[in-house]
């Protein structure tokens, strides 16, 4: 095992730079060429407790697009931890290279060193890419580990409990729109098939709403159409469907300019990490639309409550529990964003923070 070393000057400058843009405690770059691994750790923030954040293994383009996606992945574990009232920290790890093809468990179990050498500063979990037969190689090298099968003591696939966050998210901010919760009749656009989105269109449907869908993957659209009934549209026609709720619960970075101006919708809400390209500008753009959006990290926290319920003894119904609470705090953003004429991204922001902020001053008069 080895810790990479920048090879010069502008390319040591250009990541301290990105790591101290948002505050960043740490990031390890960790390389094996024995089994190919190519892994980033990033840990944001530790206050309130040790870093947790999946890990994802996705076949990005190139080294800077992996890092940018450990960076803003890992800050946004940090405030979906705050927001939830979880003692947790912020962190996420992400893996370069296709998970059908370069996946293995020597590669899991190598990655798993490099999490155990950092003695419980970063827990890691499932992510996109990864799976829970992953996380049992992981926890062959490393106790740091969760998200394990059930019959592990783990919770198993957290994908349930996510998408019930995101629909107790959609639910407020219905209530908040239309001042009632019921979705009955009304048209959403779900942007990816994925584990999340058709657990969350499976609610969805249940609730008699009118479906649309797209994603990369046809095996998701066929189950969406067959099962569910959801009307099945190209991945580039999703932003302009004449809808009440467009829900993006594929890749972040997707709300830019020229999505957003396509949007006819009246509220956003989804699963996707990191929706808005910028917070501030396009968070902005998307509250003088008029359009309710609801802070990703928060309304896709259920996971992270589901995992982080395995640290007392994992019982999934006090996981939804839990998660239900995301409904009422949805709301308390949206009155915030009001009050204080800001987008609801950063009211959000500046919750999180505050809960950071307190317990830093209260560590430091003990």
């Amino acid at each position: 095992m080895s810790q990479a070393k920048a090879s010069s000057n502008e390319s040591q400058f250009e990541v301290f730079s990105k790591v101290a843009r948002y505050d960043h405690e740490q990031i390890l770059i960790c390389q094996d060429n024995h089994t190919g691994l190519k892994a980033i750790i990033a840990i944001h923030n530790t206050v309130l407790g040790p870093g947790l954040g999946g890990t994802r293994m996705w076949n990005y383009a190139n080294e800077t697009e992996a890092i940018n996606d450990a960076l803003r992945l890992s800050r946004g574990m940090t405030y979906k931890a705050s927001i939830s009232g979880l003692n947790l920290g912020g962190a996420k790890a992400v893996i370069i290279g296709d998970p059908a093809k370069a996946k293995s468990e020597h590669l899991m179990r190598k990655f798993g060193r490099f999490v155990e050498n950092l003695g419980g500063k970063y827990v890691t979990a499932e992510d996109v890419g990864t799976t829970t037969k992953d996380m049992e190689y992981i926890k062959m090298e490393t106790n740091h580990v969760v998200g394990l099968p059930e019959i592990m003591g783990g919770g198993g696939d957290p994908s349930p409990v996510t998408a019930y966050g995101v629909y107790m998210g959609i639910k407020a901010s219905a209530k908040k729109a239309w001042g009632n919760d019921n979705l009955g009749g009304k048209k959403i656009a779900v942007q990816g098939a994925g584990k999340v989105g058709l657990h969350l269109i499976e609610l969805l449907h249940k609730d008699g709403a009118h479906i649309t869908v797209t994603d990369i993957f046809e095996s998701g659209l066929k189950i969406a159409s067959d099962k569910y009934g959801a009307n099945v549209v190209k991945p580039e026609e999703i932003f302009s469907q004449d809808v009440d709720i467009f829900s993006p619960c594929a890749l972040g970075a997707i709300l830019n300019e020229a999505n957003i101006n396509q949007l006819k919708c009246q509220i956003v809400a989804g699963a996707a990490n990191n929706q808005l390209e910028d917070e501030n500008i396009h968070g902005d753009m998307v509250k003088k639309k008029g359009i309710l959006y609801a802070p990703d990290f928060l309304i896709n926290a259920g996971g992270l409550i589901n995992v982080y319920s395995e640290y007392n003894g994992y019982v999934r119904e006090i996981a939804f529990a839990q998660t239900e609470n995301i409904y009422n705090t949805v709301l308390n953003i949206y009155d915030k964003s009001d009050a204080d004429n800001i987008n609801t991204q950063i009211a959000a922001i500046q919750l999180a923070e505050k809960r950071i902020h307190d317990t830093m001053i209260l560590q430091s008069k003990i």
